[in-house]
């Protein structure tokens, strides 16, 4: 027998799997609600009784993007040893993420627009930039890294991540994420003591 509680989470992640497929194909904005709720086989109800609104349904999807590519970095990171290379291991993963369709549509495109800027940096903030910020505060307790800000290091390395995704998503070079971490690599090793 099937709880409440089990159907609801069912519910919720059956929603978010094909709002997560539906926002990659055609994007937010074009991506109906109605179209969501057939596929998915639910009703409209469910939908605003799970997540209030199509935004907050976007918002789940979003966190449920941001998380997957938490772990990816956090995978890649593990694959190496020493503070330094998993710092730089966990930056190349990031940014090879952008090479993802739904990484590129629903993180890099179509968050900032449809939550806004001060939303998508506070959703930002929680998975990027911490995990980047932890990483930087361990090298410097280390001692290996230059004794700068560590708030203004790590607001100034994912500003720099992120655009360099963007760049990665959006261009036709092939090498571009090659490109990318060579770059980023030269850029953490100015900063190393």
């Amino acid at each position: 027998m099937v709880t409440k509680a089990e159907q609801r989470a069912a519910t919720t992640a059956r929603l978010i799997e094909v709002a997560r497929e539906q926002f990659t194909t055609h994007g937010y904005a074009d991506a109906p609600t109605e179209d969501i709720v057939r596929i998915a086989g639910v009703t409209r109800g469910a939908l605003y009784h799970h997540f209030g609104s199509k935004e907050g349904l976007f918002h789940a999807v979003l966190d449920a993007v941001q998380h997957d590519v938490g772990e990816r970095v956090e995978a890649a990171a593990g694959q190496v040893e020493g503070t330094w290379e998993q710092l730089i291991a966990g930056c190349a993963a990031f940014l090879e993420a952008s090479r993802d369709p739904q990484v590129q549509r629903i993180m890099l495109i179509d968050a900032p627009a449809v939550l806004g800027w001060a939303a998508w940096r506070e959703l930002d903030a929680q998975y990027s930039m911490k995990s980047l910020g932890e990483a930087l505060a361990a090298l410097q307790a280390q001692g290996e890294l230059a004794p700068l800000s560590l708030d203004a290091l790590t607001h100034l390395l994912s500003g720099a991540m992120n655009e360099a995704a963007l760049w990665i998503a959006q261009s036709d070079q092939p090498a571009a994420l090659d490109e990318a971490v060579a770059a980023l690599r030269h850029l953490l090793a100015a900063l190393r003591r």
